[in-house]
């Protein structure tokens, strides 16, 4: 088992991890509804979103940008909270901004080409300043709305769906080059890779599939949210068989196995992008591990 530090305890289901250069740790708690700040072992409200915020990330403003599902509803399995169907009080998916010197936050985005969105789950910013977002679509116990993949631009001027169809996309990153966006879809253990053809848009999958099959895991697992390395590498959380699935563009994978069947999502930390900040959701853990390469530099992230 690999070693690491905890940095926080006691999180509703953290999600979404952004590693600030003053050594905090902005993140999501998605059964509490909140934007929350890590800091020496603190957890600290920045805002109170409601629903279920369940990805993050920094835009070029300096304001998080927030996937907010609407809200799950909510069940203790052997000592664990876990995610069910949509709250009873759910309305719509949505993409949201928060003032980090206010905790101000506003609704950017509910809906694309006249359809609600359902679940927004995770998202990364390109160079443009546009962002690349998943919908893992929404569960009503006997019916699902699918997901997909969207672009934005953060201002509210502008929103593509890129790709539909997927019974849940979760997490979402981009190649070093930018020409690649991956997609890890939850429930079939599959990752996926979309080329970029231009603004908000990726050349169509064949035979009905969303685009390219990079590698589906054996057994039951499933996938969670992801980052991506310097050399290019995918790496992606994973349910059940828990831990990080470490993912070649060409298909091959190694796991790095963590003491929580929930890992949900990782981010890159340190001057050296190094340190892997992973979030173990079940038991309620942030924490801190060495990481074997540097994590792929984000978009308007700095890094100390």
């Amino acid at each position: 088992m690999a070693h690491y530090e905890v940095l926080a305890e006691g999180l509703a289901f953290p999600e979404g991890p952004i590693a600030m250069p003053d050594g905090s740790v902005i993140l999501v708690e998605i059964a509490r509804g909140t934007l929350t700040r890590v800091w020496n072992g603190r957890a600290e409200t920045i805002a109170e979103l409601g629903g279920g915020p369940n990805g993050a990330a920094l835009g070029p403003d300096g304001a998080v940008y927030v996937c907010n599902n609407g809200g799950f509803e909510w069940h203790d399995v052997m000592g664990m909270r876990l995610p069910g169907h949509a709250a009873k009080d759910y309305s719509v998916g949505r993409i949201e901004r928060v003032d980090l010197a206010t905790g101000s936050f506003e609704r950017v985005y509910d809906a694309a080409g006249g359809h609600k969105l359902s679940g927004p789950n995770d998202l990364v910013f390109d160079k443009s300043g546009g962002f690349w977002f998943t919908d893992l679509g929404k569960s009503f116990g006997r019916s699902k709305a699918m997901g997909g993949l969207y672009w934005a631009k953060p201002d509210g001027s502008m929103i593509k769906e890129a790709a539909h169809g997927s019974i849940g996309l979760n997490g979402v990153g981009l190649s070093p080059d930018e020409k690649t966006v991956y997609a890890a879809e939850t429930l079939t253990g599959k990752l996926w890779a979309f080329d970029v053809t231009g603004e908000g848009e990726v050349a169509p999958g064949g035979f009905g599939v969303l685009g390219r099959h990079v590698c589906t895991l054996p057994g039951h697992q499933y996938l969670d949210s992801l980052a991506v390395q310097a050399n290019g590498d995918v790496c992606v959380a994973t349910l059940l068989n828990g831990g990080v699935t470490v993912f070649a563009p060409s298909g091959g994978f190694s796991h790095v196995a963590l003491p929580d069947p929930l890992v949900t999502n990782l981010c890159f930390a340190g001057q050296d992008r190094q340190e892997a900040i992973i979030c173990l959701s079940g038991t309620g853990q942030l924490i801190k591990m060495r990481w074997p390469n540097p994590g792929l530099a984000l978009n308007f992230v700095s890094y100390g």
